[in-house]
């Protein structure tokens, strides 16, 4: 094996696709080689990481069922289940 320079399919850069990296996919099975540089690659994860939570999560107002504090919850209460605030719900759930 030796170091192979591929061009990335995302920004037409060349990068270097080294003998250890190689080694490391032949060690887990890959069958192809990487065809993004490793700034495109990580872009690419923090896209897919950042689809799951866009911006601060939707909070929703409620009141306690246990000690009657109001408080909020990431989601929408409804009438036939208790909420219960952050202190209340840990000592539930000990």
């Amino acid at each position: 094996m030796a170091d192979k320079t591929i061009i990335c399919k995302e920004c037409n850069s060349e990068f270097v696709f080294t003998e250890n990296e190689q080694a490391f996919y032949q060690e887990k099975g890959f069958q192809n080689e990487p065809q993004r540089c490793p700034e495109c690659r990580a872009a690419a994860k923090a896209k897919r990481r950042g689809s799951f939570r866009s911006g601060p999560r939707e909070m929703f107002p409620a009141i306690c069922a246990e000690c009657g504090q109001e408080t909020t919850v990431p989601f929408k209460p409804s009438e036939d289940k208790p909420v219960y605030c952050k202190d209340c719900f840990d000592r539930r759930r000990s």
